[in-house]
């Protein structure tokens, strides 16, 4: 079963700020755990990634720098700020009560 990918879509700095909780990464390898973390089923377009990437970094909530060039390819790498944690716990938050408002609108009387 696939997931509708607009009920992804509003959450996409949520998912990033997430895996950037774990440490310091790059836009490769974020998307990479996104797939392996859905067994396959979903992964960000790479404009998708890098727009929300654009904002996150303009509101704040996470600052890039240019990994060592000579363990390979020339990275920019992501990280989480104070500002950035505060966000993920707040739109977590905002999660949890859409999660709840919708499983209540969608049970049937069976239910």
């Amino acid at each position: 079963m696939s997931i509708a990918s607009d009920l992804i879509r509003g959450h996409t700095d949520t998912i990033i700020l997430a895996r950037l909780m774990g440490g310091d990464n790059y836009g490769y390898e974020i998307n990479k755990s996104i797939q392996q973390k859905t067994d396959g089923k979903y992964e960000l377009k790479e404009a998708t990634l890098y727009t929300a990437f654009r904002r996150l970094e303009q509101a704040g909530c996470i600052s890039s720098y240019w990994g060592n060039e000579r363990t390979g390819a020339r990275r920019r790498y992501y990280s989480i700020t104070d500002s950035g944690r505060d966000t993920y716990e707040k739109l977590i938050r905002e999660w949890q009560s859409a999660k709840e408002m919708i499983n209540k609108l969608i049970e049937t009387e069976e239910d």
